[in-house]
């Protein structure tokens, strides 16, 4: 068992991630592909990428020596299951991963506890009691369009609807303020129409054409919070009080382990969200394709060395 490998896989809509672990933790094998989502970008992409990804993690390791693996992947599609084992055997690897959704692994990225709760933030938001690792209740998570309170998305979407309107009411496209300003240059750059209005009409027309690109303003909401815009602040503290009312929908005991861009990074919301949960035992989602490992080496150890090993699997990977 001392030369036996794991393998985790954290696949998600934007990147795909694959660690490999010896299992004492020391992690032998990492590697970034593209998109591994299947309902987001098709089945045939997302298995691409998480096989990319494989190869590059495993190198020049013979996968005879994987005792074990777990993928964990936004987006359940039952094909999924015997494309990966086709992919593992490619490999040399005998039997094809676990196969289970982000939550759970996201969970536990930040804690070796088998029963707490996740509020994860980032471009999406949901909260979730876990149970054995296995999700016990959801909340939220709903999607960008009727749900995902908090998220990033959320943040982008308050912020352009704030400065839209502002444009709406006569308000120029420059000089309305930190956040008017890195919106209208993020949707238009040097090319704004002269009238408010106009340039309102053409960053609704391209919000509508894309609408992920609100996602992408959750940052610069940041950033104009930390420059003290009235607006921003009032979004961010918005944003950190609805994550906390999902949380309470579901957290009974346990730690509660924070994940998601939003809430992993240092800024407004994080800080406010943690200053809300001061009496809670709060801890920060470390890497998830490493924690994939590490629940794919849980069976394999004993619990008091899974325990002890769990923040060598997850430790952020450079």
């Amino acid at each position: 068992m001392t030369e036996s490998l794991v393998v985790g896989v954290d696949a998600g809509a934007t990147s795909t991630r694959v660690a490999v672990h010896a299992l004492d933790g020391t992690r032998v094998g990492y590697a970034r592909a593209g998109a591994g989502n299947p309902t987001a970008h098709g089945l045939g992409k997302a298995v691409a990428a998480i096989a990319a990804a494989l190869g590059e993690a495993l190198g020049t390791h013979d996968g005879g020596r994987v005792a074990g693996s777990l993928a964990g992947i936004a987006g359940h599609v039952h094909e999924m299951v015997p494309e990966l084992a086709k992919v593992w055997a490619d490999h040399g690897i005998a039997e094809g991963p676990r196969y289970m959704g982000d939550v759970p692994i996201a969970y536990a990225a930040g804690s070796a506890e088998p029963d707490g709760s996740l509020l994860l933030s980032g471009t999406g938001a949901v909260a979730a009691r876990i149970a054995g690792f296995k999700v016990d209740t959801l909340a939220d998570g709903l999607g960008w369009l009727l749900g995902d309170e908090g998220s990033g998305f959320w943040i982008g979407r308050r912020a352009v609807k704030a400065v839209v309107g502002a444009l709406d009411r006569g308000a120029p496209p420059s000089g309305g303020g930190e956040l008017a300003e890195l919106v209208v240059e993020h949707f238009l750059g040097d090319d704004r129409p002269a009238a408010p209005r106009a340039a309102a009409d053409r960053i609704v027309r391209l919000a509508q054409a894309d609408h992920m690109r609100l996602a992408a303003l959750s940052s610069l909401v940041s950033r104009a919070a930390a420059a003290g815009d009235e607006t921003a602040l009032k979004i961010t503290q918005e944003a950190a009080g609805h994550l906390v009312t999902t949380l309470g929908r579901v957290h009974v005991s346990g730690p509660v382990v924070l994940a998601g861009s939003v809430l992993t990074s240092d800024g407004p919301v994080r800080r406010a969200v943690v200053e809300r949960l001061a009496d809670k035992n709060v801890s920060t989602a470390g890497d998830a394709a490493g924690a994939a490992a590490w629940l794919a080496a849980r069976p394999l150890l004993p619990e008091a060395d899974a325990k002890a090993l769990h923040a060598a699997f997850t430790a952020v990977s450079p």
